[in-house]
């Protein structure tokens, strides 16, 4: 199927739903709306102590413990355990916080440990975005730029151009930023990345075998066994949702410039610009449940060259949410764009159950290859089912099918894709 034709029923699918539930929203009277049905959450249903949810409910906190059964691309089926503490100050105008850890075991014999926070505190004075990962990891890769996955091969797979690696990686990503105007947050962080014990299974130079990688980093100078990435950044972020869990309205915006020290002794400094941006629009009057969220990010290597497995690819946002449909780690080069919108509606008069559908758009480039971002874009669609956990900070667990150019995939996560 030619992308003009994707594109099409993607659009045409898009806007049926959206006028349809538009219609219902707006028909709807006083008399229809949410306070006439009130919400209910899960664990309204479970009496007994044993239930697999654990909920501890605090004042102006939410504590949530549960096991993680799922499966993704990347990992296979993933299993193990995640605590997600979300919270504020005792100001009505206080924001909420978020923070998660989540320890699992895939089977693809990965260990994956990740701390992420989001945190508003202070009275929403001050910003603090972090990733920490520990993973013992392994990954296929395809290849830079977004050209990859061709049009017009219906008989083409993926793995035909896969080429499996394994190694450790580290990362500890940490931002903070401080109030400067209304929703306005200036600041800076540290960024560590390090890759150690790199198994590149499918490489045999003996026998002329090269892979993607290791023709990569041997041309830019880069070690092909370990490397350490280093930097330092300035960060603005501007910020008037007005739930970070799952808003219903406002913007975020996101300009983070990244300074990287020498990767080795020989090798040239970088610098990296991040920017994203995230719009939220409540459609309707009587059910706050019906919103049109956008989410737009691009990360471009402005000045020297990274390693490899360093380059932007699709999956390894903050909250790896982004790439549904694809692969973890497809889609890579030293410039990525991504495009995501989804249209969010109820199910359940009691908002219990609600629903997803979705559009996203990747590019990335190759400079090696002169592949520019736009040159070549990869849709996606989908659709999803969200369960409501905690009525207060709007937390949900969440299911996502998605289907991507010649791949689809299924995702199970607590929150919301954005």
């Amino acid at each position: 199927m030619s992308r003009k034709i994707i594109f099409k029923n993607v659009f045409s699918l898009a806007i049926s739903l959206l006028l349809l539930y538009c219609q219902n929203s707006f028909a709807q009277t006083d008399n229809d709306s949410l306070s006439s049905c009130p919400i209910k959450s899960l664990p309204e249903f479970f009496k007994k102590k044993d239930s697999v949810f654990v909920v501890k409910p605090l004042k102006n906190d939410f504590l949530l413990v549960l096991p993680v059964l799922s499966v993704q691309p990347a990992n296979g089926f993933i299993y193990g355990g995640i605590g997600q503490y979300t919270f504020k100050d005792k100001k009505p105008d206080d924001k909420y916080s978020t923070a998660y850890l989540m320890a699992t075991y895939t089977t693809k014999n990965q260990v994956l440990i990740d701390l992420k926070n989001n945190l508003i505190l202070h009275h929403n004075k001050l910003y603090l975005g972090g990733d920490w990962r520990y993973y013992k990891f392994s990954q296929k890769n395809y290849g830079l730029g977004s050209d990859i996955l061709p049009k017009g091969e219906p008989n083409f797979t993926i793995e035909s151009i896969a080429e499996p690696m394994k190694y450790n990686y580290f990362k500890l990503h940490q931002t903070g930023s401080i109030l400067v105007a209304d929703n306005l947050f200036i600041g800076g962080g540290i960024h560590l990345d390090g890759y150690s014990n790199i198994k590149d299974q499918n490489l045999d130079v003996s026998n002329n075998q090269l892979t993607q990688h290791y023709q990569y980093n041997t041309k830019h100078g880069f070690s092909t066994e370990k490397y350490f990435i280093k930097g330092i950044s300035a960060n603005l972020i501007y910020d008037s949702r007005d739930n970070i869990v799952n808003p219903n309205h406002g913007w975020f915006a996101n300009v983070n410039y990244r300074s990287n020290l020498k990767v080795h002794q020989n090798g040239p400094e970088t610098s990296i610009l991040f920017t994203e941006l995230k719009y939220y629009i409540p459609l309707s009057k009587t059910n706050m449940q019906h919103v049109l969220a956008f989410w737009a990010y691009g990360q471009f290597l402005t000045k020297g060259t990274l390693p490899y497995l360093n380059l932007p690819s699709i999956g390894w946002d903050q909250q790896s949410r982004s790439g549904k449909g694809y692969t973890q780690g497809l889609l890579r080069g030293q410039d990525l764009c991504y495009f995501e919108t989804e249209y969010r509606f109820p199910i359940t008069c009691n908002q219990l159950l609600s629903g997803t559908v979705f559009t996203s758009f990747t590019t990335t480039s190759d400079r090696d290859r002169n592949i520019e971002i736009l040159n070549y874009i990869q849709p996606a669609i989908g659709f999803g089912l969200r369960l409501l956990i905690d009525k207060a900070t709007k937390t949900n667990v969440m299911a996502s099918y998605a289907w991507g150019h010649h791949t689809q995939s299924f995702y199970i996560n607590t929150g919301e894709s954005f």
